[in-house]
């Protein structure tokens, strides 16, 4: 069975300060088009690998906030992630939390004012 998510879309109120934050905090390098009168910055993808990819959203209908789902990033390191969101102004919603033999999560706030979810597996 495949993943069952496809893509996805985090919506912000201003796409260049939400795609500064993501390539700093991240890393990531975005590719930004206009889909059906909507501005986007779509994440990479790699088709010939599992899992989801999306991207930025801005426009009628994306409204950024703490509620709905939660996507949750994979990261090599929590601590250097969270060092460096909150240097570009994010705040720490969820501690660095051990979950055993998956490894550790924590949440952040990202530029726009979501909830996002970082995944760190054990080693």
């Amino acid at each position: 069975m495949a993943n069952p998510v496809y893509f996805f879309e985090i919506p912000v109120g201003d796409l260049q300060r939400a795609v500064a934050f993501y390539e700093t905090v991240f890393g990531f390098t975005f590719e930004i088009r206009t889909v059906d009168g909507h501005d986007m910055a779509f994440f990479p993808r790699a088709d010939d690998q599992p899992g989801a990819s999306g991207a930025l959203a801005v426009g009628e209908g994306y409204t950024p906030s703490h509620a709905g789902c939660l996507i949750y990033f994979d990261v090599p390191k929590i601590d250097d992630v969270l060092r460096i969101a909150q240097a570009e102004g994010a705040r720490v919603l969820y501690p660095k939390t051990d979950i055993g033999e998956a490894g550790f999560v924590a949440e952040i706030e990202d530029s726009e004012g979501n909830r996002i979810g970082l995944n760190e597996y054990a080693e």
